[in-house]
């Protein structure tokens, strides 16, 4: 797909081309933001769903694997958004990404986020692995 294509679709098929994007990733997990956020901010709730997902992840550049390696990795830098890195550890693993390779990923931010960064990235990798039960490679 194009990007000037994207662009010319309509905002219903953003949403609905966001909400499948997203349910590749995380399941039924990214609907249950969205229900969270329909009593405070449901506008922002379908922001979510059509810019990230429906124009941003929606792109053919890049797989959803090699996005939400990509993702792990700013979520990781930033060291404040530990819920958000939970949510995409979790896409991480749903799109192909062995726990092996998440630490990897998280450890390399280190180099550009500092000790605390990757610290904290780490233990939110440990457990989302604890809630899985996914082991380490042997």
């Amino acid at each position: 797909m194009k990007s000037e294509t994207l662009h010319a679709q309509q905002p219903d098929d953003r949403y609905a081309r966001g909400l499948e994007k997203l349910r590749e990733i995380d399941g039924s997990a990214g609907e249950h933001v969205v229900e969270a956020l329909a009593d405070i901010a449901p506008d922002f709730a379908r922001y979510l769903i059509e810019f990230p997902f429906g124009d941003i992840y929606a792109r053919p550049q890049l797989d959803l694997r090699s996005r939400e390696i990509a993702v792990v990795a700013a979520l990781t830098a930033l060291g404040n958004a530990a819920p958000q890195l939970k949510v995409h550890i979790h896409g991480a693993l749903n799109v192909g990404v062995s726990r092996e390779e998440v630490v990897e990923v998280i450890m390399q931010m280190a180099v550009y986020a500092g000790f605390p960064a990757a610290l904290n990235g780490l233990f939110a990798a440990k457990e989302v692995f604890a809630e899985r039960a996914v082991p380490p490679a042997q």
